[in-house]
């Protein structure tokens, strides 16, 4: 049982790693591109990149997460033939469909170019389109090697993937920029770095499954005289579990897709097509890069408790279930919290200090703020998947989709851009009611209980004073160079966010020992020596 416990935090970490190396190198690579590009060429490779991120997962058809449990479950009942069957079953529609979606955005590019009324951006779509030939079967491999247990093939593929994406798209748009290409060409440039990005994580998981593949042979696993299961058994056993999770798990891309799709279009009107493709490139290559940072952590703390969730509930372990979806939750929510308030009450400081100008601080802003719905909205999704309620899921998502389209149309008349973001965190918002609402009916718990108070004055007053803060340090801009000032502003605005917050909730006793007893141990190391500052009479009613 130990060992098994050791694999799965293992196994959890390094995925967890992978995705955080993942997320700051996509961040490098827009911070650079940011500066070698113009509006346009921001807006093209936004564009290329959303519509890719979005049709991925579609390609995949949830299928990775599924093909992960099935694979697990039958070398579990020692049934390897069975497993391997249905790896090639998956191997053979992620092939097909790699084909056919390529082929559709290439074909499909210069009309969505069109309609999203930045026609620029068809190149650097028909760029990224053939990224998607590989990616499905990555994506395949990569669920097959989980169901495995084998993180580590997919976390090297994942940070190979993104260190040959990230650095062939600098360098192709810097060598385009030289040799006299417009903007449009240097999007595409930058974009067919993901094309690279799979050849790289291709290569990666060829040689784990070459590897895996001599291993089992010398044991003797496969007999070739077990019975062939049909392939549209075997498809028809995949969908069934896939459908709903592809579906519920989709939301992020679909908003950005959506949003990337509609700002140039309602925009444009109002303030003029110009400045509504500056608002587009503003969005994707700086807001989205700094609102997609406080989701990792969180994340990845509470989808580590989700198999635990997902077995309590297996064996109606009621008091274990309530324990660990109120653990889940507050990890979450105590954790993203503080990550988004340093962003937030920073923007401006973090926009100069990474990009080529000021201007967007307050799109910036606004869309971090956002994700901490985000985060609300992923990890109860989450725990709802780990109950196998996936399909109620994709019910709400599609719900939460419905509002954050409706709204775009009705909030960009009276806030711009404003009105757009407000629509995605009315989108997460909403999904986020209707997951509480669901896991409410199926096991009592409260997320603070009578510690929402404390909670809001710690958020209040360790966002006050970030704020106030990144205000004096704007003065440092007098007396040193930008960008210094600006670091050094971010660091301390950081710093004193994430200490005032920490010890506000300690001392208001939003946080109690024997909480932090089941926490992960990376957190009870930090909030363990902190617990002193506690007052006893706080200590005495908890």
């Amino acid at each position: 049982m130990s060992t098994k416990k050791e694999s799965f935090v293992k196994g959890t970490l390094i995925l967890a790693a992978a995705a955080l190396v993942a997320r700051v190198l996509g961040l490098a690579q827009r911070v650079p591109l940011e500066h070698l590009f113009n509006d346009i060429g921001n807006a093209s490779f936004t564009q290329a990149n959303n519509v890719y991120l979005m049709l991925l997962p579609l390609a995949t058809a949830g299928i990775p997460s599924t093909l992960s449990k099935m694979v697990s479950e039958r070398y579990a009942l020692n049934r390897p033939h069975e497993a391997q069957q249905v790896y090639r079953a998956a191997l053979i529609f992620a092939a097909v469909v790699g084909v056919l979606m390529s082929t559709i955005l290439y074909i499909a590019a210069p009309y969505y170019a069109e309609y999203t009324k930045v026609p620029e951006s068809t190149l650097a779509i028909r760029a990224i389109a053939p990224a998607l030939l590989l990616f499905p079967m990555i994506a395949m491999m990569r669920g097959y090697f989980q169901g495995r247990n084998n993180m580590m093939a997919g976390g090297i593929s994942q940070i190979i993937e993104q260190i040959a994406r990230v650095s062939t798209a600098i360098l192709l748009a810097f060598i385009l920029l030289r040799q006299g290409y417009s903007n449009t060409w240097m999007a595409a440039g930058a974009s067919f770095g993901s094309v690279l990005g799979s050849i790289g994580a291709f290569g990666v998981m060829l040689y784990y499954a070459r590897k895996l593949r001599r291993s089992e042979e010398q044991k003797a696993l496969y007999d070739s005289s077990e019975a062939r299961i049909p392939l549209l058994k075997i498809y028809k056993d995949i969908f069934k579990l896939s459908i709903p999770i592809v579906l519920s798990s989709v939301t992020v891309p679909v908003v950005n897709f959506i949003d990337t799709s509609l700002i140039v279009p309602l925009l444009s009107g109002q303030i003029g097509l110009k400045e509504a493709t500056q608002a587009l490139g503003i969005y994707g290559s700086r807001a989205q890069s700094v609102a997609g940072i406080p989701p990792v952590l969180s994340i990845a703390l509470s989808t580590s408790l989700i198999p635990i969730i997902s077995a309590a509930y297996a064996r109606r372990d009621e008091v274990h279930l309530k324990r660990q979806v109120t653990l889940a939750l507050r990890i979450s929510i105590l954790t993203g919290t503080p990550i988004v308030l340093s962003l937030v009450v920073a923007a401006y400081s973090v926009n100069g200090l990474l990009f080529s100008s000021l201007d967007g601080s307050g799109i910036v802003a606004m869309l971090t703020l956002g994700t901490i719905f985000q985060i609300t909205m992923m990890t109860t999704n989450s725990i709802l998947l780990g109950m196998g309620k996936a399909r109620i899921s994709m019910y709400y998502v599609l719900a939460g989709l419905l509002v954050k389209f409706g709204s775009n149309f009705i909030l960009s008349r009276f806030f711009g851009i404003y009105g757009i973001i407000a629509a995605t965190a009315l989108c997460f918002i909403v999904i986020t009611l209707l997951n509480l609402r669901m896991l409410r009916t199926i096991i009592p718990f409260e997320i603070l209980g009578r510690r929402w108070g404390g909670f809001a004055v710690a958020v209040l007053a360790s966002g006050g004073i970030g704020y106030g803060l990144n205000e004096a340090g704007l003065i440092l801009t007098h007396m040193m160079p930008d960008r210094v000032a600006f670091l050094i502003t971010c660091l301390v605005v950081g710093v004193a966010v994430v200490v005032v917050y920490l010890v506000l909730l300690i001392v208001l006793g939003v946080l109690s020992r024997q909480e932090i007893a089941g926490y992960p141990r990376p957190l009870q190391k930090v909030l363990g020596p902190l617990m002193r500052l506690q007052p006893e009479r706080i200590r005495s009613e908890q």
